[in-house]
């Protein structure tokens, strides 16, 4: 088999060389007819990506999203025919079966794909290429168990990035500790890894530190900095942003990243127009990149023009099916479009994708709610507030419903919830709906003839605009009705009272300002 790779030895050095001068057509000719395994290899190799380049210069010719899908390679047909011969004769190594996976994949074949995908990991385990491959068909926790994979420490790795990508937050990351642990402990790749899966569950403030970390020990690293800056655009954190973007265009500005990093700092600058041009342009140096499409979604979406916002995301989807904020990006346009059934369907699958994130319950909940199933909208905004309400929206919501339905008190225990739940926070946030909150409870309780708690919730009226002069109306009357000597009523029970730091007796009669609460701390 030495003897075969001496024999190509000169056309395969020849032919390595266009290859790298990305002169595909010109490599493949100079490679016909060799036996060798290598220089087979890199005669289909040549001939596949020959085919890539063409389908990705029509693409950026045509830049209108819809013909996106139309532009096909060529090549493929061909190769598949000439791949699946070898592949019947066992004749493939490796990199062959890998080769032959990808021409799979290309095809829409998923099922046979991944069968040689896992061929391929068993023949070459080395190879990151088709364990990452392999990552990209895997849509769901059932799939793994089915795959006999080989048993390799490659296989750790494997594992660790799916979980990530599943969002199996818990057991990705033990999976990374256990490497850590075996002797992986300087390796950067596996510390940006652990930063993206607390990036994946929204765990902020961990993943910026880590980030900040990584910067510290590698600071010329390209990879993984778009998460880094979707991190900091999600914060606000614009020096800190714009220093990264600075940062990276010395390093290397024509990288996909440093585009994205680009395009989310003028984003952050509410520049949408360039943000949008500069996710473009990371696009024409990789169409398959997935984040371009989503942000770029993003952008068209702030700048009001949603048929080209659903085709970005559409394509974000097309890349990658577990991309949930492309889903979610496709529920919101279609809510600006005011067609809720088509909603529906694409916040249940951002809901399917991520179970335990409350944006896209309290999605779901309104659009249930436009539908008029109000059934449905009551149980996903309580199963919004039980997995942790990220905008503190859910309880208000389900509220309002209940005063729709006439439940009264139900609607005041939402109520009650949400307020307890404002204040426990410790820092008052300018919430427009606390103020709506006192005024239904203020209501409620004047309606059960509890004077006490409704002139507490009155009092607390009177420190908000909006319900400032209500509030006065109705101490007025709680006054008046007291003076006629009408007694609180005992025999109706409130469902129960406002929390003890919030009732009459240590509210201060004078106006206390929304922000200051330092006298009614809980």
């Amino acid at each position: 088999w030495h003897l075969e790779d001496a024999r190509d030895l000169d056309a395969y050095t020849l032919a390595k060389s266009y290859f790298d001068l990305k002169e595909y057509d010109r490599a493949a000719y100079f490679l016909r007819g060799c036996k060798s395994q290598k220089a087979y290899f890199l005669y289909m190799y040549s001939r596949y990506l020959s085919g890539e380049k063409k389908k990705d210069d029509e693409t950026v010719d045509s830049l209108g999203p819809l013909e996106k899908g139309q532009v096909k390679n060529e090549a493929l047909r061909e190769l598949r025919v000439e791949l699946s011969k070898k592949h019947k004769a066992r004749e493939l190594d490796g990199f062959g079966l890998y080769l032959y996976g990808v021409v799979l994949r290309k095809l829409d074949l998923v099922k046979e794909a991944i069968d040689v995908f896992v061929e391929a990991a068993h023949v070459l385990p080395l190879h990151w290429g088709a364990w990452l491959e392999l990552c990209n068909l895997i849509t769901d926790k059932e799939m793994l168990k089915f795959l006999s994979l080989p048993d390799t420490w490659m296989k750790e790795f494997f594992l660790a990035h799916i979980y990530t990508e599943l969002q199996l937050i818990e057991e990705a990351l033990q999976k990374y500790q256990s490497l850590i642990d075996a002797g992986f402990s300087k390796s950067t790749y596996i510390i940006s890894q652990i930063a993206v899966a607390y990036h994946n569950i929204r765990d902020i403030d961990k993943a910026l530190s880590i980030f900040n970390e990584l910067r510290k020990q590698d600071p010329y690293r390209i990879e993984n900095m778009d998460t880094f800056s979707n991190l900091l655009y999600v914060r606000s954190m614009k020096p800190e942003l714009s220093y990264l973007a600075h940062n990276l265009c010395e390093i290397d500005k024509y990288r996909v990243e440093t585009c994205c990093v680009i395009g989310n700092y003028y984003s952050l600058r509410s520049q949408h127009e360039k943000a949008a041009l500069y996710f473009q342009r990371a696009l024409k140096l990789n169409p398959r990149y997935l984040g371009a499409w989503t942000l770029m979604g993003h952008e068209y979406m702030e700048m009001k023009n949603t048929s080209a916002a659903i085709q970005a995301y559409r394509h974000a989807i097309e890349v990658n099916k577990r991309d949930y904020r492309a889903w979610y990006g496709l529920g919101q346009t279609y809510e600006i479009l005011k067609m809720p059934f088509y909603c529906l369907y694409y916040y249940r699958r951002a809901h399917q994708l991520r179970p335990n994130d409350s944006r896209m319950l309290v999605a779901l909940g309104e659009c249930y709610e436009k539908l008029n199933q109000l059934v449905e909208a009551k149980k996903c905004y309580w199963r919004a507030y039980a997995v942790g309400d990220v905008e503190k929206m859910a309880l208000v919501k389900l509220a309002k419903l209940h005063e729709q339905l006439n439940e009264s008190e139900q609607a005041a225990q939402c109520y009650i919830k949400y307020i307890q739940d404002i204040y426990s926070c410790g820092e008052i946030v300018e919430h427009l709906e606390v103020s709506t909150a006192f005024r239904y409870l203020a209501q409620y309780y004047f309606k059960c003839k509890l004077w006490d708690e409704a002139s507490a919730c009155a009092q607390k009226c009177c420190a908000f605009n909006d319900t400032r002069e209500e509030g006065k109306a109705l101490l007025r009357q709680i006054l008046q009705l007291r003076n006629q000597g009408e007694t609180s009523s005992t025999d109706i029970a409130a469902p129960f009272f406002l929390p003890a730091s919030l009732s009459a007796n240590n509210t201060p009669t004078r106006r206390v300002s929304p922000l200051n609460l330092s006298s009614v701390t809980p």
